[in-house]
């Protein structure tokens, strides 16, 4: 990429943002939506602790309630791959130094091909956020090129870590730099800071999403992960997104939550079961 000028990206409209969240339905989450937004999780485990016990537990939460995928370290996807074998479940890895990005792009792009080589799916990568801040997005573009170009069919979610990039006009630059670049996916959130997904960056996010689809024709996912915790909430996210997009995004290939305590509580909802004590945070 030679040149990429925050100039040339259309500035966010807050009032706008905060019209079109404040006209969503404040229902409580019906039967079907939380059955949906329970097919659509990437069930996670992203701690220093993880084991092959624990993730082989996990794999068999995801298989039982139905999940989308299991999202791992690239050291434990090999495991997951296994333990998923015969079923429909995706295994994502993190990968490039998630979830600073500070190594050199050469050895956070080995990473993601380590990834693949164990048996990843899909990779989940996360932007340098203080290349951004510097203004430098031709690094950012290029970085997720060359993770796009190392993943190859392999789906590319592109983490943008929302919650440091300090505006909603930073977060749709960033949004319109990696789907240009080559992402699959755009990602809120590694959940290991203190603000994650939010639903007025998720409709940003959402709207380069709409523009890039009507000027490339190709349809890029969504996925909010950090923070949602209950039925109610992610429902906010599955209403956003059709009212942004379209029902036809409502799907595995094009929307996911990144979450693990959001399944229990999911579970017991659809169970009729009240949650007393949600847990709140993003894994």
């Amino acid at each position: 990429m030679s040149t990429y000028n925050h100039n040339n990206f259309p500035k966010v409209d807050n009032s706008l943002v905060e019209k079109i969240i404040n006209e969503l339905s404040k229902d409580a989450a019906s039967q079907d939506e939380l059955k949906l937004a329970l097919s659509l999780v990437d069930l996670t485990a992203l701690e220093g602790k993880d084991t092959e016990q624990r993730i082989k537990e996990l794999c068999k939460k995801a298989i039982t309630t139905g999940t989308a995928a299991v999202c791992v370290y690239p050291t434990l996807v090999a495991v997951a791959k296994n333990e998923l074998k015969g079923s429909h479940q995706k295994v994502a890895s993190v990968a490039g130094a998630f979830p600073s990005a500070q190594l050199p792009l050469k050895l956070r792009v080995e990473e993601a091909k380590y990834a693949i080589e164990q048996g990843a799916d899909e990779i989940d990568m996360v932007i340098s956020r203080g290349k951004f801040l510097e203004g430098n997005y031709n690094f950012i573009y290029d970085e997720v090129a060359a993770f796009k170009e190392a993943c190859k069919s392999t789906t590319l979610k592109v983490i943008l870590e929302t919650g440091e990039l300090e505006s909603l006009d930073n977060i749709r630059i960033a949004s319109d730099i990696a789907l240009h670049a080559g992402a699959d996916f755009i990602k809120t959130s590694t959940g290991k800071i203190g603000v994650n997904a939010t639903l007025p960056a998720i409709c940003v996010m959402l709207q380069a999403i709409k523009d890039f689809y009507v000027t490339s024709g190709k349809k890029c996912g969504i996925k909010p992960s950090g923070g949602i915790s209950d039925g109610n909430t992610a429902a906010q996210y599955l209403r956003l997104t059709e009212k942004i997009v379209g029902k036809e995004w409502l799907t595995p290939s094009l929307f996911r939550f990144g979450a693990s305590r959001l399944v229990d509580n999911l579970v017991a909802e659809i169970k009729g079961e009240k949650q007393s004590n949600l847990s709140s945070g993003g894994y």
